[in-house]
């Protein structure tokens, strides 16, 4: 196939490039690097069948037709789409409407990125694809919260109307290689503040849980719903629930950081529990995530330590 990635340099969309090289597939790689990064793309600049393009997809004319579209495209942690209000409303509405349109033209699948955030802080648990969500429309959150919301229903509409052939693929928290130290996102803060030795900051009471899904075990479940077939919106994420000061104390003992661990106000509109139902993707997809934090928070934590020893260096 031909498979055009949105966001392809970002943490996500770049291991998402390597996965379809893998598998055989040529792929264009889309990406303004407003918050992706190049480097996360280097190894592939002379594979054979991968072409980047650095644009905005917003105005990008140039893009080689695609049997596949998977929209990755927008800023995805609280500080960044925070810093970039209206990049992030902009790629996330026009930036859809013109890949739907594209994927209508050409008669492409379209894969949309959705996310968790969808559900905002959720008053059922866990969150099953026909929860509606619980969503400030106003909050500091709202701006990519709210977003992926209309992205998801432009993403339906397009299908009913134009017959598209779409998915939507809810994403829970997911970690791993290619993550930035400054992300701003629980893990990739308390691995960086541990190996710096500062100290480890929970927000809150550190008693809100999150899932945390191995990058892998995602790729793979993104690659099942894309090929299957299926228009509903499907959860991918790891059903294993830990609170945040749980997280914090398991950081601690791997990385041997003496620090200490410092509470500071919990955000505005910040979930206090979220846990995916992946009852669609078990019986759809025959997937279910096999890495255990246990498992793949070392190797995030080895990643992140080479980061800083290329810094230092």
């Amino acid at each position: 196939m031909n498979v055009l990635i949105t966001g392809g340099a970002g943490f996500l969309g770049s291991h998402l490039c390597d996965r379809y090289l893998q598998d055989g597939h040529r792929v264009t790689c889309v990406d303004s690097l407003l918050t992706g990064r190049r480097q996360n793309v280097a190894h592939l600049e002379r594979a054979p069948g991968f072409r980047y393009v650095e644009a905005d997809i917003v105005e990008v004319e140039d893009l080689d037709p695609a049997d596949l579209i998977l929209h990755f495209a927008s800023p995805a942690s609280p500080p960044e789409y925070q810093r970039y209000p209206m990049e992030t409303m902009r790629v996330g509405a026009f930036g859809t409407w013109r890949m739907l349109e594209l994927a209508r033209r050409t008669g492409a699948r379209f894969l949309l990125a959705s996310t968790s955030e969808t559900y905002g802080d959720p008053l059922v648990h866990p969150q099953s694809e026909s929860y509606w969500g619980n969503v400030n429309p106003n909050g500091v959150r709202s701006i990519y919260d709210e977003t992926k919301r209309f992205a998801e229903t432009v993403t339906c509409a397009f299908h009913r109307e134009h017959a598209v052939d779409t998915a939507i693929v809810r994403i829970f928290n997911t970690y791993g290689p290619r993550m930035k130290m400054a992300d701003g996102r629980v893990i990739p803060n308390l691995v960086s503040q541990a190996l710096r030795d500062e100290p480890l900051t929970v927000y809150g009471d550190g008693r809100q849980t999150r899932s945390y899904c191995y990058y892998a075990d995602l790729i793979e479940g993104i690659v099942r719903l894309a090929a299957s077939g299926r228009h509903e919106p499907v959860n991918l994420g790891n059903p294993d629930e830990f609170t945040v000061l749980a997280l914090a104390e398991q950081v601690r003992t791997l990385t041997r950081s003496t620090a200490p661990i410092v509470f500071k106000p919990l955000p505005q509109d910040d979930p206090t529990r979220r846990r995916p139902d992946i009852s669609r993707a078990r019986a759809w997809l025959g997937w279910e995530p096999r890495v255990p934090l246990s498992e793949g928070l070392p190797a995030t934590i080895e990643h992140f330590r080479e980061e800083l020893t290329l810094v230092a260096s």
